[in-house]
């Protein structure tokens, strides 16, 4: 097998991997028991989706996959903080 063969083949799988993590992700999202679970699986989720462009970009080549990713990784940090914050206290602005 060549170098490229064995590429395409694991990031073929691990697109596969990632969209089943992102439908476990989505499924707590939808039955979590607590709003924490809900949290957490979204944070999941978005890490899965970041990941999963990340792989577009490695497969095709093109640079926007992972400036799209980078602007995916600030604003779902910028949400699980703001979702975290307004668990804890009740007002995600002070």
């Amino acid at each position: 097998m060549s170098a490229g063969t064995i590429l395409v083949w694991s990031v073929t799988v691990a697109e596969i991997a990632l969209v089943i993590a992102m439908a476990l992700a989505a499924y707590r999202m939808l039955r979590g028991p607590r709003a924490q679970d809900r949290v957490l699986a979204l944070d999941a989720f978005y890490i899965a989706g970041m990941s999963l462009i990340l792989t577009f970009g490695i497969e095709t080549g093109e640079t926007v996959y992972f400036e799209a990713a980078l602007v995916i990784s600030l604003l779902g940090f910028v949400a699980t903080a703001a979702l975290a914050k307004f668990l804890m206290r009740g007002e995600p602005i002070e």
